[in-house]
């Protein structure tokens, strides 16, 4: 049964690659540096205009702890709220925020509330919403957004407890199904089949042709793996050199590659070159210097980069796109299969929150009972007081003080039962019965009867 919490509600208002172009997702996208000053605004400006003076005054006693987190990457940008915030507040100090107008808001915005909400997070903190399917970064931002609004004090008990609950959700997608297992990247799966080839990379050197998006993804990976050493070849050596620079590695232009061949136990090649870039004769060249030593190479380029026939060569491990494509179709059918498994998960983890949020519903109730009783407790204390100070005497102050303190905190439950009596209200006046332990005041004056 939907949980339904009033005004305080836990939120999710967001614009993510599903439902908006990049140029629209670029408009609120906030910068690391940037994010701290938004964090503070955000609330700040909300907070200060969610009341009228009239609403000031009368509830300038009134703690409201509006709670804001806000994830921003290339892909989504989504404010996590735990509030009284109405859609159209975060909407309009969006659009004050960024160069977007308020019809580009509405058409690519989404909005979930309470259980909805809670699900999207454990779904993008699992890689579950990502481009990607299954994709680990996301986790890490996650976590990066969440420290970021702690150290601004703009998360709190509610949303930091969902978070956590978020980030042990993902953990156990990632152990109890094989979701983040199988590569689904061209650059992961060329170094996964790296790995099955040689088991371990720690000795092994690697020879990358192209400075481009893709070999810079496959020389992160490779370095993650361990890898002794990376050598970039590429046309432009000033490229190659950069790329090396943040790998380890050594930049060298594409006539060095006969030179760094033979010395090579891993070839990944990914440039735009017309004709290919590497030939039989060169790498039978670099096999005899190696005494057959195995090399294994992928050529991920289209028009190719390694001529065809290089695989007919005896210690060659040659893989092009189209081998590495059939690997990635048949794992991202497994991880689709787990996705599956991990939506059960989801949905398990989501119940478990929700019933953390109901009980700290209840002990707010508890608080606001302990609260009332107190506040009647002090005006009677204060009326028998004014009586002594008029000169009743202490037995008369007393009397009143009983009998007035009984009669105010009996009033509210004895005017329920009556009315649940009257109407038949059998399961009110069972929970009367427990609450109030009236049965068991019946029981004991029973007893004390025979007793006597």
């Amino acid at each position: 049964m939907p949980y339904n919490l009033a005004p305080m509600s836990i939120r999710v208002i967001g614009i993510n690659h599903k439902t908006a172009p990049v140029a629209v997702r670029e408009k609120v996208a906030f910068s690391p540096q940037g994010l701290i000053d938004k964090l503070e605004q955000i609330k700040a400006d909300i907070d200060d205009n969610s009341h009228n003076d009239s609403d000031k005054n009368t509830n300038k006693n009134k703690k409201v702890k509006n709670e804001v987190v806000i994830l921003s990457t290339c892909n989504r940008t989504e404010i996590y709220t735990f509030s009284d915030y109405a859609l159209s507040q975060i909407l309009n100090w969006l659009q004050h925020q960024e160069n977007i107008t308020e019809e580009q808001l509405k058409q690519h915005i989404y909005d979930y509330s309470d259980e909805k909400a809670i699900q999207h997070i454990l779904r993008v903190a699992s890689g579950l919403d990502s481009l990607v399917l299954g994709e680990p970064q996301i986790l890490g931002q996650l976590k990066s957004a969440l420290k970021t609004s702690s150290e601004c004090k703009t998360a709190g008990t509610t949303l930091k407890r969902l978070m956590q609950h978020a980030f042990l959700t993902a953990k156990r997608v990632r152990t109890q199904t094989s979701i983040g297992s199988n590569p689904v990247s061209v650059a992961f799966a060329a170094v996964n089949l790296a790995k099955q080839i040689f088991s371990k990379l720690e000795n092994k050197s690697a020879l990358l042709i192209g400075a481009g998006e893709t070999i810079e993804l496959v020389g992160k990976h490779l370095r993650n793996a361990g890898i002794a050493n990376i050598v970039i070849a590429n046309r432009s050596v000033e490229n190659a050199t950069r790329l090396a620079q943040e790998l380890d590695g050594v930049g060298v232009s594409l006539q060095e590659i006969s030179e760094y061949l033979p010395d090579a136990d891993i070839v990944i090649s990914s440039t735009a070159a017309p004709i290919p870039v590497i030939g039989k004769g060169t790498v039978e060249w670099a096999l005899k210097k190696r005494k057959r030593k195995p090399i294994f190479m992928v050529d991920i380029a289209v028009p190719r980069d390694i001529e065809a026939e290089v695989s007919e060569l005896d210690d060659v491990y040659l893989y092009t796109v189209d081998d590495l494509h059939s690997v990635i179709e048949e794992n991202m059918k497994s991880r689709q299969e787990a996705a599956a498994q991990a939506e059960v998960m989801i949905t398990e983890e989501v119940t478990a929150f929700m019933g953390w949020l109901r009980a700290q519903d209840k002990i707010q109730l508890i608080k606001s009972y302990r609260t009332k009783i107190s506040s009647i407790q002090n005006e009677t204390l204060e009326k028998a007081t004014k009586l002594l100070n008029n000169g009743s005497s202490p037995e008369e102050a007393l009397k009143f003080l009983a009998h007035t303190l009984t009669n105010k905190l009996a009033h509210d439950a004895t005017v329920a039962m009556n009315k649940a009596a009257h109407s038949g209200d059998h399961k009110l006046l069972e929970a009367s019965d427990k609450i109030f332990n009236l049965s068991g005041q019946a029981d004991k004056k029973t007893i004390e009867k025979d007793k006597q």
